[in-house]
């Protein structure tokens, strides 16, 4: 795709609440597996599957594909829900997630899975990764460019801002950086008034925008769960890729858990287990028919 229209954005928030059934309905067949993280990337994730990214699920392997790194490798979950309803491995796959034979396993891991650019799950690396592969595509004359999702408590490590500093040394414009930006963390620290939710995140009392602008990048600030508002980001990025001279950070405000009722804006989902009854609600809020999902 390479317009935006009302149609688009109706079956992008489609994709995103069947996206949201898949992590929940595989979290509680595994009995494994977080659920805050991947709901509230979900959209930002789907947008660039299905509207961004120049890949071929067919030929994951192509060397002038677009790069997508989930840095916080333990929503692994939501990437794998995507990369099945993109047609990277039948959806029926899953359900294998964190057996021990599976290619889907509780971290994303690069050898085994279709699809995955990096092996993630040590918190902070996906940055410096990403910012090696946008590298490489300059030094080969490769147009391809690379997506990094952060979750905002991962980027309290010490290596994020190391390659934050160095990336606009190098002109990196075919690196984006997405903070999702949910506020929430798995230990956080106490709430206090004037937080959005149970628990305090230290970088959402942080002006992110400025620090990345200090730093020389471009920033755009966004409703992480507004697919308009997404799909202009990332037009955005697309205007300045390759002249801007600088990466760019999209600092997306999202909802830990968001999309159903008992998961969103609680620390407690940061993983778990849901019940058969919260399944059940679940279904109900998501609008996942049930007739035509055993007809799929």
């Amino acid at each position: 795709m390479t317009r935006k229209d009302a149609r688009d954005v109706e079956h992008l928030q489609a994709l995103g609440r069947e996206g949201r059934w898949h992590v929940l309905e595989t979290v509680a067949s595994s009995k494994a597996g977080h659920i805050g993280g991947p709901m509230s990337a979900m959209d930002l994730m789907v947008a660039l599957y299905f509207h961004q990214l120049r890949i071929d699920p067919a030929n994951p392997q192509d060397p002038d594909r677009d790069r997508f790194i989930l840095s916080k490798g333990h929503s692994a979950i939501g990437l794998y829900s995507v990369l099945a309803m993109r047609g990277y491995f039948p959806v029926e796959e899953l359900a294998t997630f964190d057996h021990g034979d599976s290619r889907l396993q509780g971290h994303p891991d690069m050898k085994i899975t279709p699809g995955v650019d990096s092996s993630t799950g040590s918190l902070g690396q996906g940055l410096s990764a990403g910012s090696g592969m946008a590298i490489a595509a300059k030094l080969q004359k490769r147009d391809f460019h690379t997506w990094v999702v952060l979750g905002d408590g991962e980027i309290e490590e010490g290596m994020v801002w190391e390659t934050v500093i160095c990336a606009p040394r190098y002109g990196l414009d075919n690196l984006t950086a997405i903070i999702d930006l949910n506020g929430l963390q798995q230990y956080g620290w106490t709430a206090s008034a004037s937080d959005r939710y149970d628990r305090s995140e230290p970088m959402g009392h942080v002006n992110l925008p400025a620090v990345f602008r200090g730093f020389g990048w471009d920033v755009i600030e966004i409703n992480g769960h507004d697919y308009d508002e997404i799909l202009d980001a990332y037009a955005a990025v697309d205007e300045r890729r390759g002249t801007s001279g600088k990466p760019t950070a999209i600092i997306a405000h999202t909802v830990k858990g968001n999309g159903v009722s008992f998961t969103k804006g609680t620390f407690k989902w940061h993983n778990g287990v849901p019940t058969d009854e919260q399944l059940a609600t679940a279904r109900t809020e998501l609008l996942i028919d049930e007739k035509a999902e055993a007809l799929a």
